[in-house]
């Protein structure tokens, strides 16, 4: 296949990118490559991407530009022709959509119109896109569920990507484009992002520096490992979304349509204490962390808990990654990388 992958100088975009060049097929990546955090592990992740299309014979390109450049992405569309499209560039990061919401509106949603626009000009078969579990915002029933209504978010950044998602169903319903989008769950794992919990206490405990727990510890989350996203990722990319004959419009589905979009969860649907993944922390690096216990952050919702049913019914796949096995995993590759 020809797919356009976006973001993938990012975490998760990376590892997808890498996983498709492996496989065989032709990628290209358009990111802008942007200063949000260290640009240093960014290019490290474009280098082994490099890496990986020499050894396997994939083809692969790269365009350093802003996907909120119009032209830029009509551009790049009518070079290179996709089949389908992965888009995971976005401004991420809850705090941050704080101190600085002008950036999501850029990066989440004038690029994410540039995308719709461009994968109904070029003929895209199919178009994957991220979402949060952030959207649920408000919602305590648990484990949540996609054909639950998403109205009251809590930051700006999951108001953005609720945003997308009622903007791929605008143009599935108009244009009849294919739309899958994913709910992602605190994913996790080896080249994480550095403002990630994971790579902060990590970094801290290994310097002996206190690390910032908030809530006093008692957020509960669905810990996703990276791993698990990519293959659920590209299960749902390979798998073309297609209208929902029992959709009622007297009682619609929020996760499905009578149009070709779907919406699904990808979590580990087994929500942990934060308490014990600092301690998972604490046994990869043989040493215990100094907690600063401090009260809920503005934005941070108490509990994730993903319902991952419809992907599994879906794609035949659920994400079972032990969380002790994942964190060890990116403790490990952190000390290679950072030679610690």
């Amino acid at each position: 296949m020809r797919i356009v992958v976006t973001g993938n100088a990012g975490f998760i975009g990376f590892h997808v990118a890498k996983r498709l060049l492996e496989r065989g097929d032709s990628v290209v990546g358009i990111d802008v490559v942007n200063d949000y955090y260290d640009p240093k592990i960014k290019e490290a992740r474009l280098k082994i991407l490099e890496a990986t299309a020499a050894h396997t014979g994939s083809e692969y390109g790269f365009i350093r530009e802003d996907l909120a450049d119009q032209q830029v992405v009509h551009d790049a569309f009518r070079e290179h022709a996709p089949e389908r499209v992965i888009h995971l560039a976005a401004q991420a990061g809850v705090r941050y959509s704080l101190e600085n919401p002008h950036a999501y509106v850029q990066s989440n949603v004038v690029a994410f119109t540039n995308i719709l626009e461009a994968c109904r000009h070029h003929q895209v078969q199919h178009l994957t896109y991220a979402s949060t579990s952030s959207v649920y915002g408000a919602n305590t029933r648990m484990p949540f569920s996609v054909h639950e209504s998403v109205n009251h978010p809590l930051q700006f950044y999951a108001a953005t990507k609720k945003a997308n998602e009622l903007m791929a169903h605008s143009y599935s319903h108009l244009f009849y484009l294919p739309t899958t989008g994913l709910r992602f769950f605190t994913v996790y794992g080896p080249w994480g992002r550095p403002d990630m919990a994971l790579f902060l206490f990590t970094k801290a405990t290994l310097a002996g520096e206190p690390i910032q727990v908030f809530n006093y510890g008692n957020h509960t989350r669905d810990f996703t490992y990276i791993d698990d996203i990519v293959e659920g990722v590209i299960r749902a990319s390979d798998d073309v979304a297609r209208p929902n004959p029992e959709w009622d419009s007297d009682s619609p589905d929020p996760a499905t349509s009578n149009a070709p979009y779907r919406i699904f969860n990808i979590g580990n649907s087994d929500p942990v204490h934060l308490s014990e993944y600092i301690e998972a922390i604490e046994d990869a690096l043989g040493r215990k962390a100094i907690r600063e216990l401090l009260p809920l952050q503005p934005g941070d919702v108490p509990a994730t808990y993903a319902d991952c049913s419809d992907l599994e019914k879906a794609v035949d796949y659920k994400p079972a990654t032990p969380v002790r096995e994942g964190v060890a995993n990116f403790v490990a590759w952190y000390r290679e990388f950072y030679q610690v």
